[in-house]
Protein backbone atom coordinates (compact mmCIF):
# COMPACT_ATOMS: atom_id res chain seq x y z
CA UNK A 1 0.00 0.00 0.00
CA UNK A 2 2.37 2.57 0.79
CA UNK A 3 0.49 5.11 2.55
CA UNK A 4 1.22 7.26 5.70
CA UNK A 5 -1.32 7.06 8.40
CA UNK A 6 -1.90 10.98 7.42
CA UNK A 7 -2.88 10.04 3.67
CA UNK A 8 -5.10 7.43 4.82
CA UNK A 9 -6.75 9.67 6.85
CA UNK A 10 -7.27 12.68 4.25
CA UNK A 11 -8.76 9.53 1.69
CA UNK A 12 -11.38 9.07 4.26
CA UNK A 13 -11.96 12.05 5.44
CA UNK A 14 -10.75 11.44 9.08
CA UNK A 15 -9.11 12.74 11.76
CA UNK A 16 -5.71 11.40 13.24
CA UNK A 17 -5.35 10.93 16.86
CA UNK A 18 -1.47 10.30 17.22
CA UNK A 19 1.55 10.48 14.88
CA UNK A 20 0.37 10.81 11.18
CA UNK A 21 3.70 9.84 9.52
CA UNK A 22 3.54 6.41 10.23
CA UNK A 23 3.80 4.01 7.21
CA UNK A 24 1.10 1.82 5.93
CA UNK A 25 2.09 -1.63 4.06
CA UNK A 26 -1.18 -2.94 4.57
CA UNK A 27 -4.50 -3.84 5.66
CA UNK A 28 -5.86 -6.86 7.96
CA UNK A 29 -7.91 -7.82 11.45
CA UNK A 30 -7.75 -6.45 14.56
CA UNK A 31 -6.50 -10.22 15.60
CA UNK A 32 -3.92 -10.49 12.97
CA UNK A 33 -2.46 -7.16 12.17
CA UNK A 34 1.43 -6.09 11.89
CA UNK A 35 3.36 -3.19 13.21
CA UNK A 36 3.12 -1.76 9.42
CA UNK A 37 -0.95 -2.35 8.47
CA UNK A 38 -4.04 -0.56 8.98
CA UNK A 39 -6.89 -2.23 10.72
CA UNK A 40 -10.91 -1.24 12.06
CA UNK A 41 -13.34 -1.09 14.47
CA UNK A 42 -16.83 -0.94 14.09
CA UNK A 43 -18.43 -3.65 16.53
CA UNK A 44 -18.20 -2.85 19.73
CA UNK A 45 -17.86 -6.80 20.89
CA UNK A 46 -14.37 -6.45 19.18
CA UNK A 47 -13.20 -3.65 21.35
CA UNK A 48 -11.49 -5.93 23.69
CA UNK A 49 -9.13 -6.55 20.43
CA UNK A 50 -7.63 -2.82 20.21
CA UNK A 51 -5.91 -2.97 23.19
CA UNK A 52 -3.97 -5.72 22.07
CA UNK A 53 -3.59 -5.49 18.23
CA UNK A 54 -0.38 -4.86 16.63
CA UNK A 55 -1.50 -2.78 14.32
CA UNK A 56 -0.05 0.63 13.61
CA UNK A 57 -3.06 2.55 13.14
CA UNK A 58 -6.97 1.66 13.52
CA UNK A 59 -10.21 3.12 12.02
CA UNK A 60 -12.44 4.01 14.83
CA UNK A 61 -16.08 6.30 14.86
CA UNK A 62 -15.68 9.75 15.64
CA UNK A 63 -16.99 9.35 19.05
CA UNK A 64 -15.77 6.28 20.42
CA UNK A 65 -13.60 6.62 23.37
CA UNK A 66 -11.28 3.85 24.22
CA UNK A 67 -11.99 1.97 27.83
CA UNK A 68 -7.83 1.48 27.96
CA UNK A 69 -4.69 2.83 26.76
CA UNK A 70 -3.91 2.05 23.49
CA UNK A 71 -0.90 1.55 21.59
CA UNK A 72 -1.89 2.54 18.27
CA UNK A 73 -2.68 5.29 16.45
CA UNK A 74 -6.52 6.05 16.00
CA UNK A 75 -8.06 7.32 12.40
CA UNK A 76 -11.54 8.83 13.62
CA UNK A 77 -14.24 8.90 10.31
CA UNK A 78 -17.98 8.51 10.57
CA UNK A 79 -18.52 5.26 9.55
CA UNK A 80 -15.75 2.66 10.51
CA UNK A 81 -16.90 -0.16 8.44
CA UNK A 82 -17.75 2.24 5.56
CA UNK A 83 -14.41 4.03 6.13
CA UNK A 84 -12.68 0.47 6.30
CA UNK A 85 -14.24 -0.46 2.94
CA UNK A 86 -13.40 2.98 0.94
CA UNK A 87 -9.60 1.82 1.94
CA UNK A 88 -9.84 -1.65 0.74
CA UNK A 89 -11.11 -0.55 -2.61
CA UNK A 90 -8.17 1.49 -2.63
CA UNK A 91 -5.79 -0.92 -2.30
CA UNK A 92 -7.40 -3.06 -4.47
CA UNK A 93 -6.87 -0.09 -7.17
CA UNK A 94 -2.96 0.06 -5.78
CA UNK A 95 -2.55 -3.65 -6.38
CA UNK A 96 -4.44 -5.69 -8.24
CA UNK A 97 -5.41 -2.80 -10.76
CA UNK A 98 -1.96 -2.00 -11.79
CA UNK A 99 -2.09 -5.00 -14.50
CA UNK A 100 -2.17 -4.08 -18.21
CA UNK A 101 -1.22 -5.68 -20.93
CA UNK A 102 -2.17 -8.60 -22.98
CA UNK A 103 -0.82 -11.92 -21.92
CA UNK A 104 -0.07 -14.92 -24.37
CA UNK A 105 -1.96 -16.90 -25.21
CA UNK A 106 -5.22 -15.33 -26.16
CA UNK A 107 -7.19 -15.31 -28.86
CA UNK A 108 -8.23 -11.81 -29.84
CA UNK A 109 -11.72 -11.95 -32.68
CA UNK A 110 -12.41 -9.42 -35.51
CA UNK A 111 -13.19 -6.15 -35.23
CA UNK A 112 -12.27 -6.68 -31.72
CA UNK A 113 -11.92 -3.01 -29.82
CA UNK A 114 -10.47 -2.09 -26.74
CA UNK A 115 -9.61 1.58 -24.71
CA UNK A 116 -6.67 2.48 -22.49
CA UNK A 117 -5.82 0.10 -19.49
CA UNK A 118 -6.76 -3.31 -20.68
CA UNK A 119 -5.60 -6.39 -18.83
CA UNK A 120 -5.82 -9.27 -20.59
CA UNK A 121 -4.67 -12.63 -19.06
CA UNK A 122 -3.26 -15.82 -20.56
CA UNK A 123 -5.71 -18.14 -21.98
CA UNK A 124 -8.28 -15.85 -22.63
CA UNK A 125 -11.07 -15.80 -25.46
CA UNK A 126 -12.39 -12.53 -27.30
CA UNK A 127 -15.14 -13.61 -30.00
CA UNK A 128 -15.65 -11.19 -33.01
CA UNK A 129 -17.39 -7.50 -32.83
CA UNK A 130 -16.51 -7.44 -29.05
CA UNK A 131 -16.16 -3.29 -27.54
CA UNK A 132 -14.01 -3.12 -24.25
CA UNK A 133 -13.83 -0.30 -22.24
CA UNK A 134 -11.18 1.68 -21.05
CA UNK A 135 -9.41 -0.12 -17.59
CA UNK A 136 -10.93 -3.30 -17.99
CA UNK A 137 -9.18 -6.01 -16.06
CA UNK A 138 -9.98 -9.15 -17.55
CA UNK A 139 -8.11 -12.91 -16.06
CA UNK A 140 -6.82 -15.94 -17.28
CA UNK A 141 -8.93 -18.55 -19.25
CA UNK A 142 -11.96 -15.66 -19.54
CA UNK A 143 -14.22 -16.75 -22.71
CA UNK A 144 -16.74 -13.91 -24.11
CA UNK A 145 -18.65 -14.08 -26.87
CA UNK A 146 -19.31 -12.44 -29.99
CA UNK A 147 -20.79 -9.01 -29.49
CA UNK A 148 -20.42 -8.43 -25.68
CA UNK A 149 -19.96 -5.14 -24.39
CA UNK A 150 -17.75 -4.46 -21.63
CA UNK A 151 -18.22 -1.17 -19.72
CA UNK A 152 -15.06 0.99 -17.92
CA UNK A 153 -13.25 -0.65 -14.97
CA UNK A 154 -15.08 -3.90 -15.05
CA UNK A 155 -13.40 -7.14 -13.63
CA UNK A 156 -13.47 -10.32 -14.82
CA UNK A 157 -11.69 -13.15 -12.36
CA UNK A 158 -10.79 -16.24 -13.83
CA UNK A 159 -13.09 -18.69 -15.44
CA UNK A 160 -16.11 -17.02 -15.90
CA UNK A 161 -17.56 -17.10 -19.02
CA UNK A 162 -19.54 -14.43 -21.03
CA UNK A 163 -21.84 -15.39 -23.36
CA UNK A 164 -22.59 -13.85 -26.82
CA UNK A 165 -24.66 -9.97 -27.39
CA UNK A 166 -24.22 -10.01 -23.03
CA UNK A 167 -23.86 -6.32 -22.28
CA UNK A 168 -22.42 -5.65 -19.08
CA UNK A 169 -21.77 -1.84 -17.93
CA UNK A 170 -18.94 -0.11 -15.55
CA UNK A 171 -17.81 -0.81 -12.56
CA UNK A 172 -18.83 -4.37 -12.37
CA UNK A 173 -17.29 -7.06 -10.98
CA UNK A 174 -17.90 -10.91 -12.32
CA UNK A 175 -16.46 -13.83 -9.91
CA UNK A 176 -14.62 -16.92 -10.73
CA UNK A 177 -16.71 -19.45 -12.57
CA UNK A 178 -19.66 -16.70 -13.26
CA UNK A 179 -21.65 -17.71 -16.09
CA UNK A 180 -23.32 -14.54 -17.50
CA UNK A 181 -26.08 -15.14 -20.51
CA UNK A 182 -26.08 -18.79 -20.53
CA UNK A 183 -29.14 -20.44 -22.01
CA UNK A 184 -32.15 -20.44 -20.08
CA UNK A 185 -34.17 -23.28 -19.13
CA UNK A 186 -36.75 -24.15 -21.65
CA UNK A 187 -38.49 -26.97 -23.09
CA UNK A 188 -41.94 -27.64 -24.61
CA UNK A 189 -43.59 -30.70 -23.75
CA UNK A 190 -44.60 -32.83 -27.20
CA UNK A 191 -47.41 -35.31 -27.36
CA UNK A 192 -45.05 -38.37 -27.09
CA UNK A 193 -43.61 -37.37 -23.77
CA UNK A 194 -40.61 -35.70 -24.75
CA UNK A 195 -39.53 -32.38 -24.92
CA UNK A 196 -38.81 -29.81 -27.30
CA UNK A 197 -36.02 -27.29 -26.51
CA UNK A 198 -37.18 -23.51 -26.91
CA UNK A 199 -34.50 -21.61 -28.82
CA UNK A 200 -33.08 -19.00 -26.46
CA UNK A 201 -32.46 -16.17 -29.07
CA UNK A 202 -32.56 -13.34 -25.97
CA UNK A 203 -29.33 -11.69 -24.21
CA UNK A 204 -28.36 -10.69 -20.70
CA UNK A 205 -27.50 -7.28 -19.55
CA UNK A 206 -25.63 -6.23 -16.14
CA UNK A 207 -25.95 -2.19 -15.18
CA UNK A 208 -23.56 -0.01 -13.99
CA UNK A 209 -21.45 -1.21 -10.11
CA UNK A 210 -23.33 -4.86 -10.55
CA UNK A 211 -21.19 -7.72 -8.42
CA UNK A 212 -21.61 -11.30 -9.51
CA UNK A 213 -20.56 -13.82 -7.12
CA UNK A 214 -18.27 -17.00 -8.27
CA UNK A 215 -20.25 -19.90 -9.80
CA UNK A 216 -23.59 -17.97 -10.72
CA UNK A 217 -25.23 -18.28 -13.72
CA UNK A 218 -27.14 -15.26 -15.66
CA UNK A 219 -29.67 -16.70 -18.30
CA UNK A 220 -29.94 -14.71 -21.06
CA UNK A 221 -33.42 -14.01 -22.06
CA UNK A 222 -35.96 -16.40 -24.42
CA UNK A 223 -37.16 -13.35 -25.80
CA UNK A 224 -35.89 -9.73 -25.17
CA UNK A 225 -33.35 -9.00 -22.26
CA UNK A 226 -32.74 -10.79 -18.54
CA UNK A 227 -32.00 -7.29 -17.24
CA UNK A 228 -29.72 -6.66 -13.92
CA UNK A 229 -30.10 -3.17 -12.25
CA UNK A 230 -27.23 -1.03 -11.18
CA UNK A 231 -25.55 -1.86 -8.24
CA UNK A 232 -27.04 -4.97 -7.90
CA UNK A 233 -25.00 -7.60 -5.52
CA UNK A 234 -25.31 -11.51 -6.17
CA UNK A 235 -23.79 -13.99 -4.10
CA UNK A 236 -22.00 -16.89 -4.85
CA UNK A 237 -24.07 -19.83 -6.71
CA UNK A 238 -26.95 -18.30 -7.56
CA UNK A 239 -29.55 -18.63 -10.45
CA UNK A 240 -31.17 -16.27 -12.18
CA UNK A 241 -33.60 -17.83 -15.15
CA UNK A 242 -34.09 -16.50 -18.76
CA UNK A 243 -36.47 -13.00 -18.92
CA UNK A 244 -35.66 -11.97 -14.97
CA UNK A 245 -35.57 -8.15 -14.22
CA UNK A 246 -33.72 -6.83 -10.97
CA UNK A 247 -34.06 -4.06 -10.05
CA UNK A 248 -31.29 -1.50 -8.40
CA UNK A 249 -29.58 -2.03 -5.28
CA UNK A 250 -31.06 -5.34 -4.71
CA UNK A 251 -29.06 -7.86 -2.99
CA UNK A 252 -28.99 -11.46 -3.60
CA UNK A 253 -27.67 -14.14 -1.01
CA UNK A 254 -26.19 -17.46 -1.88
CA UNK A 255 -27.73 -20.07 -3.97
CA UNK A 256 -30.86 -18.63 -4.15
CA UNK A 257 -32.96 -19.56 -7.50
CA UNK A 258 -34.97 -16.89 -9.28
CA UNK A 259 -37.34 -18.56 -11.71
CA UNK A 260 -38.23 -17.26 -15.29
CA UNK A 261 -39.80 -14.06 -15.73
CA UNK A 262 -40.24 -12.87 -12.10
CA UNK A 263 -39.58 -9.26 -11.70
CA UNK A 264 -37.60 -8.30 -8.38
CA UNK A 265 -37.76 -4.40 -7.23
CA UNK A 266 -35.41 -2.38 -5.82
CA UNK A 267 -33.73 -2.34 -2.82
CA UNK A 268 -34.91 -5.93 -2.34
CA UNK A 269 -32.78 -8.15 0.57
CA UNK A 270 -33.17 -12.07 -0.55
CA UNK A 271 -31.63 -14.48 2.11
CA UNK A 272 -29.66 -17.72 1.11
CA UNK A 273 -31.47 -20.45 -0.38
CA UNK A 274 -34.67 -18.87 -1.29
CA UNK A 275 -36.74 -20.26 -4.42
CA UNK A 276 -39.67 -18.60 -6.39
CA UNK A 277 -42.08 -19.26 -8.79
CA UNK A 278 -41.34 -17.80 -12.58
CA UNK A 279 -44.23 -14.88 -13.36
CA UNK A 280 -44.01 -13.30 -10.22
CA UNK A 281 -43.51 -9.76 -9.18
CA UNK A 282 -41.13 -9.06 -5.69
CA UNK A 283 -42.16 -5.25 -4.66
CA UNK A 284 -39.43 -2.77 -4.15
CA UNK A 285 -38.08 -2.85 -0.40
CA UNK A 286 -39.21 -6.65 0.47
CA UNK A 287 -37.20 -8.51 2.73
CA UNK A 288 -37.19 -12.54 2.31
CA UNK A 289 -35.68 -14.30 5.14
CA UNK A 290 -33.51 -17.63 4.56
CA UNK A 291 -34.69 -20.49 2.80
CA UNK A 292 -38.28 -19.10 2.00
CA UNK A 293 -40.26 -20.08 -0.87
CA UNK A 294 -42.34 -17.09 -2.79
CA UNK A 295 -45.43 -18.16 -4.47
CA UNK A 296 -47.15 -15.24 -5.35
CA UNK A 297 -46.71 -11.19 -5.98
CA UNK A 298 -45.69 -9.11 -3.28
CA UNK A 299 -46.53 -5.40 -2.03
CA UNK A 300 -44.05 -3.00 -1.25
CA UNK A 301 -41.79 -3.19 2.08
CA UNK A 302 -43.09 -6.56 3.42
CA UNK A 303 -40.83 -8.81 5.60
CA UNK A 304 -41.62 -12.76 4.66
CA UNK A 305 -40.79 -15.84 5.90
CA UNK A 306 -41.95 -19.31 5.42
CA UNK A 307 -42.53 -22.08 2.58
CA UNK A 308 -44.83 -20.75 1.37
CA UNK A 309 -43.34 -17.43 2.43
CA UNK A 310 -45.88 -15.33 4.32
CA UNK A 311 -45.69 -11.96 6.69
CA UNK A 312 -43.07 -11.58 9.04
CA UNK A 313 -45.79 -11.39 12.02
CA UNK A 314 -48.43 -14.06 10.98
CA UNK A 315 -44.96 -16.52 10.11
CA UNK A 316 -44.01 -15.96 13.23
CA UNK A 317 -47.12 -16.57 15.33
CA UNK A 318 -47.84 -19.72 13.12
CA UNK A 319 -44.14 -20.40 14.05
CA UNK A 320 -45.20 -20.61 17.67
CA UNK A 321 -47.67 -22.91 17.49
CA UNK A 322 -46.20 -25.29 15.48
CA UNK A 323 -43.32 -25.58 18.01
CA UNK A 324 -46.59 -26.77 20.50
CA UNK A 325 -48.18 -29.07 18.00
CA UNK A 326 -46.63 -32.20 19.95
CA UNK A 327 -48.05 -30.70 23.55
CA UNK A 328 -51.46 -30.00 21.20
CA UNK A 329 -51.77 -33.29 19.85
CA UNK A 330 -51.56 -34.40 23.46
CA UNK A 331 -54.20 -32.33 24.88
CA UNK A 332 -56.73 -33.13 21.87
CA UNK A 333 -56.28 -36.74 21.91
CA UNK A 334 -57.07 -36.49 25.92
CA UNK A 335 -59.95 -34.33 24.99
CA UNK A 336 -61.29 -36.96 22.74
CA UNK A 337 -61.00 -39.46 25.02
CA UNK A 338 -62.88 -37.51 27.35
CA UNK A 339 -65.70 -37.18 25.12
CA UNK A 340 -65.99 -40.68 24.25
CA UNK A 341 -66.39 -41.72 28.02
CA UNK A 342 -69.37 -39.15 28.31
CA UNK A 343 -70.92 -40.24 25.04
CA UNK A 344 -73.11 -43.20 25.48
CA UNK A 345 -72.08 -46.11 23.15
CA UNK A 346 -69.25 -44.90 22.47
CA UNK A 347 -66.90 -47.08 20.49
CA UNK A 348 -64.22 -47.93 23.64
Amino acid sequence: MNLTVGQIAEILNGEVAGDPNILILGISSLEDAQCDSVSFLANPKYEQHLYNTHAAAVIVGVDFVPKQSTKTVLIRVNDPYLSFTALQAEYQRLTILKKTGIEAPVHLGTDFSHSDGLYLGAFAYIGDHVTIGKNVKIHPQVYIGDHCTIGDHTIIYPGAKIYERTIIGAYCNIQAGAVIGSHGFGFAPKPDGSYQNIPQTGNAELGNHVDIGANTTIDCATLGTTRIGDGVKIDNLVQIAHNVEIGKHTVIAAQTGISGSAKVGKHVMIGGQVGTVGHIHIADHTKVGARSGVTKSTKSDQILFGVPAMDRHGYLKSYAIYKKLPELMACIQELEQKILNLTPNSPK
